[in-house]
């Protein structure tokens, strides 16, 4: 069942009749640690609104090869997924909960409805797609710039902060995937990190001793 003091906590802007709307129509969505949220030519019905957990956003080409896009939070969306239902194309990019995740479900009509009733939705639509443009940005700027020391860095910053812990629970193959580069090549790196005495890497996990 769909509280509404909780949906009016998450998006403090939305408008009464508003909170009221994702209430009636929207539908509450549970997935497990490591279950996609959308896959790579899905057809899109709904967008989600994230109500707890964490989600990564990764954009996935033929092979199945992955990149690491951005991170979704509790009261964020997924601008790409939202283009992608609108325009009614099927999905370009890969959604998939980083731990147990909850989602409000909102039918695909009501997006563009909403647009033109709400203020606030209308301002948090284009609030989330220049956020993430953003972080598209940043993504495409360590990619093109940064060293691969310097964007394993920023990694384990990022993903620190997002999970609000020192210890990050992900293994060597993963940041491979995640910054395209091998894994040998993350090995190598998250040593050098080690012997400074900037990080500490465990079997299942790397701890963050001081990475400012």
């Amino acid at each position: 069942m769909i509280n509404d003091h909780e949906i009016k906590n998450l998006f403090p802007l939305f408008e009464r009749k508003l909170l009221e709307e994702i209430e009636s129509n929207a539908e509450i969505i549970e997935y497990e640690e490591g279950e996609d949220l959308i896959k790579s030519g899905q057809n899109i019905k709904s967008t989600m609104l994230i109500k707890k957990g964490l989600v990564k956003i990764y954009r996935e080409d033929e092979d199945g090869n992955e990149i690491f896009m951005y991170h979704l939070e509790p009261g964020q969306a997924c601008a790409l997924s939202i283009l992608c239902a609108v325009q009614h194309k099927t999905s370009e990019i890969k959604a998939t909960a980083v731990k147990p995740t909850e989602v409000y479900a909102i039918p695909v009509h009501l997006v563009e409805q909403w647009m033109k009733e709400y203020k606030s939705w209308y301002q948090f639509i284009l609030s989330t797609y220049r956020s993430r443009f953003e972080e598209l940005l940043n993504t495409i700027d360590a990619i093109a710039f940064k060293n691969m020391d310097e964007r394993l860095v920023m990694y384990l910053k990022k993903h620190s902060e997002i999970s609000n812990n020192k210890t990050i629970t992900v293994t060597h193959a993963q940041i491979a995937a995640e910054l395209t580069t091998s894994r040998e090549v993350v090995s190598r790196l998250l040593k050098k990190l080690a012997e400074r005495g900037l990080i500490k890497v465990n079997r299942q996990n790397i701890e963050i001793i001081n990475l400012d």
